[in-house]
């Protein structure tokens, strides 16, 4: 049996309007496996809600994160969503600290353009160059659209659960519009993308782009919506756990 000291590290960055609560099943589930799971904030969420964020950028973001995983090496990073903007800035800033990044339904926006640009204003499949909404942000709700995106394979009940924790967490502007995204030095780093086949949010032809664009060497795909981690917990720990090994 593995000990505190040698069990392997996985690390969880949550995605945008998030905080690190939504791994709290995930985190349970691999602590039974006999990893050290390791459920990250990004500054303005989770633990770390109320904090300054008005001079607080992505490099920061990402400096903070790394800091935050002092004294842990050969680290499996995993990041969900708005992390793909976060995770290979993490990457470079130590680069040999990371036993490979996992993106699960991760944005990767292309160089010169910022996740706010990226996702546009219009419907899906409206514009190439931009993902799009599932529904038309103009005249809908943030509730309506976040129900759409994120719960389509939820209960009503779980639904409704999950987004009263909605709205709680802001990450800093910056890392939203921020366009100088590099992604060379990714090809260095073993990783994996995961692609969520029911995805509202992030349509599953985006995904594939984003893999290519992260250098990812491992696609590997689950039936499930946007936020797997709340709704298929043991099969998103299960596939962790065989990309560890």
């Amino acid at each position: 049996m593995a000990t505190s000291a040698t069990r392997p590290v996985i690390a969880l960055l949550h995605g945008g309007g998030q905080g690190s609560w939504v791994w709290e099943e995930l985190v349970a589930l691999l602590e039974q496996a006999g990893v050290r799971a390791i459920a990250l904030d990004v500054p303005g969420c989770g633990t770390k809600r109320g904090r300054d964020l008005s001079a607080i950028d992505a490099n920061c973001v990402a400096a903070e994160l790394v800091d935050d995983l002092s004294g842990h090496d050969d680290v499996t990073l995993v990041g969900h969503s708005l992390a793909g903007a976060i995770l290979p800035r993490m990457a470079g800033i130590l680069p040999n600290k990371w036993r490979r990044l996992i993106y699960v339904t991760c944005t990767a926006p292309p160089t010169g353009t910022g996740f706010r640009a990226l996702m546009g204003s219009g419907l899906h499949g409206e514009n190439p160059d931009e993902v799009g909404w599932p529904v038309d942000p103009a005249s809908t709700s943030a509730d309506e659209r976040y129900r759409v995106m994120f719960c389509n394979d939820m209960s009503r009940e779980n639904a409704g659960a999950f987004l009263a924790k909605m709205g709680q967490d802001d990450w800093p502007m910056d890392v939203l519009v921020r366009t100088d995204h590099k992604y060379d030095h990714l090809a260095e780093i073993p990783s994996t993308y995961i692609v969520c086949q029911r995805d509202n949010g992030l349509p599953p032809n985006w995904q594939r782009k984003f893999a290519k664009r992260l250098h990812c060497d491992r696609i590997r795909e689950i039936d499930a919506g946007h936020q797997v981690m709340v709704t298929q917990p043991a099969k998103l720990a299960e596939m962790l756990l065989v990309e560890l090994s």
